[in-house]
């Protein structure tokens, strides 16, 4: 008898949770803070160096350097300014969506050390003789031009001053200058249209007074930002930038707009896919997968995070990797159910039998997405921080929402007789009482994988030979990241040429190192490489120039060599620890044979990313670095679920006594877990696939890397890792047979 309660149960708390997303989605996600790459804006990492050789850069001083530089850029009316104190004495700043960029760095960059000085550059006054608070932006009243004022603590203080030059052989004039440096010199910079002096005032009389005029060239806004920038006060320390991007607001609507494009068509597929290979329980992956990006985002939000492009790909991804779990629980039903159970046993037994498999698979993607945001940059972890809220919540939703929203269907008994709504056709049930053992099939066939081991052994090792002979003679093309050097990333409205780009370097006094790039949907995006980091003011000239010509302010990242050494550094160690890490993991969960086996697998993996961009000479950069740290842990995700069949399998036989008999069960296995392999990557190939060819050009080559990895990973999870620890644990099976010994996991609460 159908208990129609439980579906109706079922209908009406999926209205509620439809109602609940439809009419607070888009506030959520209008709340969601915007990284630079999608709103435009700039960041920059400054190394904090001493004034002079007695100052010690301590702790205070760097956060009453974080604190005048937040007073600044208050001035600019910036939402979220962002200001990140880093070992070893460095700050990063981020400034999102600020829209005078050019204006925001020289406002954080000048150390507003003001000076007056006679025309021989002798120093008399400074701005520790100013009233704290008291420049302010005014007129002159005679020519009504704009001016700053300031007051001094005493009016003897200048009065002393004028005196002393009324007295002297030096002209009586006083140089005001900002940021005076060693070299600097008031007889040259007189010569020049644009002094570096603000201004230098003669005066005829001792002037005994508290306020001063400084009169100079001034816009009304820029004499608003210097009296700005002098009531925020002089900075502590000096700031040298070690790395640097600056983005265009076009060039974030226009990655924001694609990318969020390619990610609906990417999510679609894997609905579409689910819903037509799993039928109903399809239906229920693509209501619970709904929940969970609505929950991702909420809670990202929540977080204040920063949503950035790789983000985005990072919840694309999730949503592939988020529907494993349903399609491991799917795929264990469906075994169940050709046994010949009940909808209902094969329900429970499904459930429980998957439970372990997916919190493995978790917990070792997880390790790996941890690591990424300990070593990642800025835009890096971002992706690493929504990567690892994606990967707890795919848990929760999988787990429990899944097998709550099946659990009505189920219990009403409704599906009792109706396994073809669970992807099962009656001829491929057997009688439970035969005892008949159902042989695992993938298109209606079986497939011997370990008969031929030592075949995809040698396609590896063929394939590793040709890697290291293209490394060795091509090498990498490394991206500034990991070197030194600019980036520029030009947008315009119409079709580029090289040559028209390399004209248009040649205006700026600007030599490319590297060929210009051409990308874009026609063509409109122009890439060049410069073996220098350009100077501030340089940057400022190539986004003005270019701004004026084609509309759109380009993009430009500079990376010192210091950073780029680190950046590099840090690729390396994430991939060393996120290694040890699983190792220590799957050892403790498994045995270290799994273990060793599992980590040669995801290097392997790991290995032919770099060889394929070592081959198709991409350039390489710190996002595929990202890229390399997830399909290792998709990688290990993979083989974590043939690992556990197998040790199922080896409990069911309790010992083991023969290689042959080993083989067996790891072939089984591979068998058994095929289905959910090859729809897992399918289903993230979809996301990864839709981002290459739709998304953003700036995550193209992540994309690729993506796409790459996925096929590496899968690949060395059915015939590398699995047959490697056959041949390995195969050896020693004769002086010791293998005895199952179980460790269990809660399976959770029942639903």
């Amino acid at each position: 008898m159908v208990k129609r309660s439980r579906i109706v149960a079922f209908f009406l708390i999926v209205l509620i949770l439809g109602a609940t997303i439809g009419t607070t989605f888009t506030n959520v996600t209008n709340k969601i803070n915007l990284g630079l790459d999608l709103q435009g804006g700039f960041e920059v990492l400054y190394e904090v160096e001493p004034l002079d050789e007695d100052q010690e850069v301590t702790t205070e001083v760097l956060e009453s350097t974080v604190q005048i530089l937040t007073e600044r850029v208050n001035t600019l009316g910036v939402s979220e300014p962002s200001f990140n104190i880093e070992e070893p004495n460095r700050i990063r700043v981020q400034l999102a969506g600020v829209t005078d960029q050019d204006e925001a760095r020289d406002l954080l960059a000048t150390s507003a050390s003001l000076s007056f000085r006679d025309v021989n550059d002798k120093e008399y006054l400074n701005g520790s003789d100013i009233k704290e608070g008291s420049a302010r932006q005014s007129f002159d009243p005679n020519t009504n031009e704009p001016i700053v004022t300031v007051e001094f603590k005493n009016a003897d203080l200048f009065g002393d001053v004028t005196e002393e030059l009324l007295n002297s052989e030096v002209e009586d004039r006083i140089v005001i200058w900002m940021d005076y440096e060693e070299g600097d010199s008031y007889q040259e910079e007189i010569q020049k249209a644009d002094p570096k002096f603000v201004s230098a005032p003669g005066f005829d009389r001792v002037l005994r007074t508290t306020d001063i005029q400084i009169t100079g060239n001034f816009t009304v806004e820029s004499a608003d930002r210097l009296a700005d920038i002098l009531n925020a006060g002089s900075l502590p320390v000096n700031l040298e930038e070690e790395y640097s991007t600056s983005v265009g607001a076009q060039f974030g609507q226009q990655a924001l707009e694609k990318t969020v494009f390619a990610s609906i068509l990417g999510v679609l597929l894997i609905f579409v896919y689910m819903i037509f290979y799993y039928r109903f329980p399809g239906i229920i992956a693509t209501i619970t997968l709904s929940i969970y990006i609505y929950l991702v985002l909420l809670v990202f939000q929540l977080m204040n995070g920063v949503l950035t492009l790789p983000g985005i790909a990072a919840l694309v991804l999730g949503v592939g990797m988020a529907v494993d779990a349903n399609i491991i629980t799917y795929e264990r039903i469906k075994e169940e159910l050709k046994e010949g159970k009940s909808v209902k046993a094969a329900f429970k037994a499904g459930n429980q039998h998957s439970l372990s498999t997916i919190f493995d698979a978790n917990i070792t993607t997880l390790i790996a997405a941890g690591v990424l945001f300990i070593f990642g940059t800025s835009s890096v972890k971002g992706f690493a921080t929504l990567l690892i809220v994606s990967i707890v919540l795919s848990f929760v939703t999988a787990v429990f929402g899944s097998r709550l929203f099946l659990s009505f269907w189920v219990n009403s008994n409704f599906l009792n007789k109706r396994p073809g709504w669970l992807g099962v056709k009656k001829d491929q049930i057997v009688d439970i009482n035969s005892k008949e053992e159902v042989e695992p099939t993938v298109f209606g066939r079986q497939f011997d994988f370990v008969k031929h081991r030592k075949k995809f052994f040698g396609l590896s090792i063929i394939l590793v030979i040709l890697g290291v002979i293209s490394l060795a003679a091509f090498r990498l093309n490394v991206g500034i990241d990991f070197t030194e050097g600019s980036r520029v990333e030009v947008l315009a409205d119409q079709s580029l040429t090289v040559e028209q780009i390399e004209s248009d370097y040649e205006e700026l006094g600007l030599s490319p190192s590297a060929p210009v790039v051409l990308s874009g949907d026609n063509n409109n995006i122009a890439v060049s490489r410069f073996d220098t980091e350009l100077t501030q003011d340089k940057v400022a000239e190539v986004r003005q120039f270019f701004e004026e010509k084609y509309g759109s302010a380009p993009t430009v990242n500079t990376v010192s060599p210091v950073i780029g050494q680190e950046l590099a550094k840090n690729a390396v160690l994430a991939v060393l620890y996120a290694s040890i890490g699983i190792i220590i993991y799957v050892t403790i969960r498994f045995e270290f044979y799994s273990a060793l086996t599992a980590i040669l697998a995801l290097l392997h993996d790991a290995f032919f990313i770099i060889a394929f961009f070592s081959i198709t000479r991409l350039e390489f950069d710190i996002t595929i670095s990202a890229a390399i740290l997830t399909i290792v842990g998709y990688s290990i995700n993979d083989t974590i679920v043939t690992f556990d069949r197998i040790r199922e399998n080896l409990k069911k036989k309790k010992k083991v006594k023969s290689f042959a008999e080993l083989a067996s069960i790891v072939n089984h296995s591979l068998m058994q877990t095929l289905a959910r392999s090859i729809n897992t990557v399918l289903t993230v190939i979809f996301a990864a696939v839709m981002l290459l060819v739709f998304g953003a050009s700036s995550i193209t080559n992540f994309s690729f890397a993506l796409v790459i990895g996925l096929f590496a990973g899968t690949y060395s999870s059915l015939f590398i890792a699995a047959q490697l620890w056959l041949v390995w644990r195969g050896k020693s099976i004769q002086d010791k047979p293998i005895v199952h010994k179980e460790k269990k996991i809660n399976d959770g609460p029942q639903v």
